[in-house]
């Protein structure tokens, strides 16, 4: 009798288990993980060429950030969200359904808007296109500081929900990142019964 009542008991947590998960699968739209901005591994240009990237304890030196995007491409389904994880001094940014790189306006405003932080100094130019943008990060020269007070974090986490299908365009708020080194790439959200 008594393992009779196990047998139903467990019987009973698949079947829940079961009409539980189906449920779970149909409103999770998946996410994506994009490396924005990386460290790079030694050596560095020199003279004398630098043979490592040591930022111990806190020392985070942009020339030695390789400005892109990895993967440059993701695809997730409707409500799902991507992970920006963010390494080094950049801003994501979000425009809308069908914008492509060439539409950004990298001269708006004039003068251009720039970060407010005490770092970098003298202050970088942002892009600031409001068209057709749906989304800004954080202004990366106001990241708190470390707790030296010294130097300000540059590693982070930005979670961007996407509830409706399109191809959305993602750059680097950082003029030169997005101008000089093409820091971009795409978000394609594909509808929930695809």
């Amino acid at each position: 009798m008594r393992h009779s009542t196990r047998l139903i008991m467990c019987l009973g947590a698949l079947l829940c288990l079961g009409l539980a998960a189906p449920m779970t699968t149909a409103m999770d739209g998946g996410n994506a993980t994009i490396s924005f901005g990386q460290w790079q591994t030694g050596p560095a240009p020199g003279p004398p060429p630098v043979l490592e990237l040591n930022r111990f304890p806190n020392l985070s030196p942009r020339e030695r950030n390789n400005h892109q995007l990895i993967p440059n491409e993701v695809t997730i389904k409707a409500g799902g969200a991507v992970n920006f994880l963010i390494g080094g001094f950049h801003q994501p940014i979000v425009y809308d359904d069908g914008t492509q790189p060439e539409e950004i306006n990298v001269n708006t405003p004039t003068p251009p808007t720039t970060t407010s932080g005490p770092n970098p100094s003298p202050p970088a130019a942002l892009i600031d296109d409001p068209t057709n943008r749906i989304y800004r990060g954080l202004d990366p020269s106001l990241q708190p500081l470390d707790l030296s007070g010294a130097s300000f974090g540059q590693d982070r986490l930005e979670v961007v929900w996407f509830s409706k299908p399109g191809t959305y365009l993602v750059i680097c708020g950082i003029r030169g990142h997005f101008v000089n080194d093409g820091m971009f790439g795409f978000v394609t959200v594909l509808s929930r019964d695809e």
